[in-house]
């Protein structure tokens, strides 16, 4: 009871006063997916699931007021404010906001005919269907990790942010940081280090908020890039091929995508500054012993260079035999030619010899053993592969492979809420749930802290005190991945 008054008088006296959110103003299109908008709002006897890993605590009531939590406690201590909206939550339970730590703004271009042999990989900007997506499955913040459409992409932050469209908050992420032989003609292919320094201070100017370094950047290109964005306060990530983690560790890189089984220093094959060409399918990618002592002394360098992991499990599971779960809900909101792309894809992996499953579990115990020494894990879903992976719907099964590769589901969600926080910089605001956060709240159906599938049960989404209609936002979309 004290720690609920004390909550409560501090944010009354100080952030409901001082720093409460000028909410933006909504267009009838954002509006038309809002189910509550109020200046308080209680959220009666519902589970909460707070981010930090905590055990739940059952009958809780959340004041929200002016887009901030104003206080959280248990439903007979707390006294709601006269005039407040009301929602009675019995039989739900609520999660902070998803923190989508590698959530691109992009997608497969559909053939309708399956993967073409010869064609080049070209990705289409789906500023429509994914911001809507995101928002409904509970991701209420993103990082791009690495854009095509950047300009595009700030015009959307711009437009979410202004309340002219539904969509999560997002942190952009610069043009790929992409050395010769770009694996789309959509990069930019750096000439030089110089080259390097020049598009991060570009792009700073124009207001990216982090870099992602890509498969051919060579090591005098990443160093001098990862020098010049720190000197401007801005961290950098990489999905490598040409440099070794190792390597990108000692440069003072900050984050890793997809983890270890994209890192080629294993690979006898590798070349200095080469990507090998057969980096997504060496044998011994496959013979690699995560409890070897190479492997954990890589393990032992991230952790003491304080270099985080980006968990991209879902990307993975795709290239797996009859993985993930083929669900209804994912195949309604592609476009037909997208579906069909799709489905082809996935018939062709299910005959092929099944090397896919192997990487996936040897991915999952080096997480589990980074995260075990110490290691600052991320999670993101990657709408990149060949299409399995959506905006919104992979979080979500993202989280439930972290459970499957050996956390528990109130790890799992602190994986994917409070460590994305921690790393943007965001956790006094957003991440977990207390008061004096921004209230960014999703509602599931069930008790995800005992059966992490029913984070997919999304009835509600806060983001800043304002609440969006998970279904009728998911309804918006049907047929339109793949197009727009």
């Amino acid at each position: 009871m004290r720690k609920l008054l004390l909550g409560i008088v501090l944010v009354a006296t100080f952030r409901a006063s001082l720093e409460a959110q000028q909410k933006p103003t909504l267009s009838s299109l954002t509006k038309s997916f809002v189910t509550v908008d109020s200046t308080v709002v209680a959220l009666e006897h519902v589970r909460v699931i707070d981010g930090t890993g905590a055990a739940p605590e059952a009958d809780q009531t959340i004041l929200i007021e002016n887009g901030m939590i104003r206080g959280i406690g248990p439903s007979s201590a707390v006294s709601v404010p006269p005039g407040a909206h009301v929602l009675e939550l019995k039989g739900r339970s609520v999660i902070p906001g998803l923190v989508g730590m590698h959530d691109h703004m992009f997608y497969p271009a559909a053939s309708g005919e399956g993967p073409v042999e010869g064609a080049p990989a070209l990705y289409g900007e789906m500023g429509f269907s994914f911001p809507r997506l995101y928002l409904a499955e509970g991701v209420t913040s993103i990082r791009t990790t690495g854009s095509l459409e950047t300009y595009t992409d700030l015009a959307l932050k711009k437009m979410i942010d202004t309340g002219k469209m539904p969509g999560p908050k997002i942190n952009i992420t610069g043009p790929y940081l992409e050395g010769a032989g770009s694996f789309t003609p959509q990069l930019h292919e750096l000439s030089g280090p110089e080259d390097a320094v020049r598009l991060v201070n570009y792009w700073i100017d124009e207001g990216a908020t982090s870099f992602k370094a890509y498969m051919h950047i060579t090591r005098a290109e990443l160093s001098a890039a990862i020098k010049a964005a720190h000197a401007r306060g801005i961290k950098v990530t990489g999905h490598l091929c040409s440099v070794g983690f190792s390597e990108a560790a000692e440069m003072g890189i900050d984050d890793l995508e997809h983890g270890l089984v994209v890192d080629q220093e294993f690979n006898p094959d590798k070349l200095p500054d080469v990507c090998p060409p057969d980096a997504d399918r060496h044998p011994s990618m496959e013979k690699m012993d995560i409890e070897s002592e190479t492997v954990q002394a890589v393990i032992r360098k991230l952790v003491q260079h304080h270099v985080a992991v980006t968990s991209t499990l879902v990307i993975f599971e795709t290239f797996a035999a009859n993985r993930p779960p083929l669900e209804d809900r994912v195949l309604q909101a592609m476009s037909l030619p997208s579906r069909a792309d799709y489905l082809a894809a996935r018939a062709k992996i299910a005959e092929s010899s099944d090397n896919g499953t192997i990487l996936l579990k040897k991915e999952m115990q080096f997480e589990h053993d980074f995260v075990k020494a110490g290691g600052l894990l991320l999670s993101g879903e990657d709408p990149t592969g060949y299409g399995g992976a959506l905006a919104g719907f992979g979080d979500q099964r993202q989280t439930e492979l972290l459970v499957e590769a050996g956390f528990t589901p109130l790890e799992a969600i602190h994986i994917a809420t409070q460590n994305g926080a921690e790393f943007l910089g965001q956790a006094d605001r957003i991440g977990t749930l207390s008061a004096g956060k921004q209230a960014d709240i999703v509602v599931v159906k069930g008790d995800p802290s005992q059966k992490i599938r029913d984070i997919e049960n999304v009835e509600l989404v806060f983001k800043d005190g304002i609440g969006y209609d998970s279904e009728r936002l998911v309804r918006s979309v049907h047929g339109a991945v793949g197009l727009h």
